[in-house]
């Protein structure tokens, strides 16, 4: 398991991509996959940055480890920010054209249809949203 505590800032998704990067090359994970991954966790971890600690600021943990599901991988993202499950909010109706749509949600959505599995808690003061996907 790799573990990074970084401040929860927008100019410090670099750094967070390239430590995740780092362990999915470790895994062995494809190119195709790890872009995916890369999508996914740029989307929650500008949420947190963005919204977590408004107006404040605070920290992001991110562990990269193997899956108790052999051949995948699980990213786990945390914060001690305001309390907010992301899969509690309904999927937009994507079949509505864009103007009829409702603001927010689309790139929620494209995570849970990329990631093989996700999971959220608030526990013990903090946010945790796991995402899972299988290297293969």
């Amino acid at each position: 398991m790799a573990e990074m505590t970084i401040r929860a800032r927008v100019d410090q998704l670099e750094k967070v991509l390239a430590f995740v990067d780092a362990e999915l090359e470790r895994l062995d994970c494809p190119m195709r996959t790890q872009l995916q991954i890369d999508v996914a966790v740029e989307e929650a971890y500008v949420n947190i940055a963005h919204y977590a600690y408004t107006p404040g600021e605070g920290d992001a943990t991110l562990r990269v480890e193997p899956a108790e599901e052999p051949g995948a991988v699980e990213i786990t993202l945390e914060d001690r920010g305001v309390p907010y499950d992301p899969l509690a909010k309904p999927d937009p109706d994507v079949t509505l054209p864009a103007e009829e749509r409702q603001i927010g949600g689309l790139g929620i959505y494209m995570v849970k249809k990329s990631m093989d599995r996700m999971t959220y808690e608030y526990r013990d003061g903090k946010n945790i949203l796991k995402l899972m996907k299988r290297l293969r």
